[in-house]
């Protein structure tokens, strides 16, 4: 693939962006606006992903190997 046809497929893909959100309708100010809030939710989504989404499968792989019978064993046993 050339860079040519990427660049024109790219710009084909900013198109239909474009047209799925009706931002092509918009002045420059309102674009702007839009982009700004639509960039900031996606790199919070993307950075609670990256804080969040770790700890939740560590956790459930845990319960899981709990579950079948994988336990670790404690640090203080109990001596009889």
């Amino acid at each position: 693939m050339d860079i040519k046809s990427m660049k024109n497929y790219l710009y084909w893909l900013y198109c239909q962006f474009e047209l799925i959100t009706c931002s092509y309708l918009m002045e420059p100010w309102e674009k702007l606006l839009f982009y700004t809030f639509n960039i900031t939710m996606l790199v919070m989504v993307l950075y609670t992903a990256y804080i969040f989404v770790p700890v939740h499968i560590s956790t459930a792989f845990q319960y899981f190997l709990h579950l079948l019978g994988n336990q670790h064993e404690n640090a203080v046993s109990i001596v009889k």
